[in-house]
């Protein structure tokens, strides 16, 4: 019987020939040394439909750390598609995500477990990362400022920047949400609705040392206008599921 990890580390990748193992033996080494957590989490790895030599790197760091799984697509599904795919496998009760391009610091998670068990693993919570003295282009900055100032305004989710994928949350809590393409920017606002807490704190955010940015900033204006539209219309029409009792 495998033991059930106090952790779940999901990890999109798509193209990040490099990263992958300096941001691995990063993420392990914070871990084992964070006593709530020490050898007990997994880190799962989704490569979504790479054309590079990200899943081979993936394949090598798993030699030598024992602690993660690979989630393979055979062809590009996106962001949402591969965090859902590697939460729907995680065997821990608490999951979080990180960026695979090592702009996130792994040096953050601590300080978001630590907001997140704070009174204890059984609460229905959100913590986010606000990326602090962003590294970006100034043009990626400004839209994505833009973008967080409007949504802010129609969905009331509070939120400075969905766009950071340092995140901590429950596995259950994320399943019962509706899945669409785009879900993970707008998990504050979905989360927030079906009874969750949020807690927002600033990360650290880091260059881009390697490979190219996969945002394509025209593109994904258009397919978050009409997301927006949905999660509007999503939220007039649905509230937190109540359960019934077995008797």
């Amino acid at each position: 019987m495998i033991n059930q990890p106090n952790l779940s580390v999901v990890i999109p990748f798509l193209n990040e020939e490099g990263n992958v193992l300096p941001l691995l033996k990063e993420i392990s080494d914070t871990l084992k040394a964070y006593a709530p957590i020490g050898e007990s989490f997994e880190i799962i790895c989704v490569d979504d439909g790479s054309s590079d030599l990200t899943a081979s790197e993936i394949k090598l760091a798993r030699e030598s750390l024992h602690q993660i799984r690979i989630i393979r697509h055979a062809r590009r599904l996106g962001m949402s598609a591969s965090i859902r795919n590697g939460v729907r496998v995680a065997r821990s009760s608490w999951i979080l995500t990180i960026d695979g391009d090592r702009q996130n610091d792994p040096s953050d998670i601590p300080h978001l477990c630590d907001l997140a068990w704070k009174n204890g693993k059984n609460q229905k919570i959100l913590v986010a990362g606000i990326r602090v003295n962003r590294c970006d282009t100034i043009g990626k900055r400004l839209a994505s400022r833009f973008a967080n100032a409007i949504r802010r305004l129609i969905l009331r989710d509070s939120c400075p920047d969905t766009g950071c994928s340092l995140k901590i949350f429950p596995r259950e809590a994320y399943l019962e949400l509706p899945f669409f393409n785009g879900l993970h920017r707008f998990m504050p606002a979905l989360l927030k609705l079906y009874g969750c807490k949020n807690i927002f704190t600033p990360v650290n955010d880091r260059p881009r040392e390697i490979g190219a940015s996969k945002s394509d900033f025209a593109g994904r204006a258009i397919k978050g206008f009409f997301d927006l539209i949905g999660i509007m219309w999503i939220m007039r029409r649905t509230s937190a599921p109540e359960r019934g009792q077995e008797e």
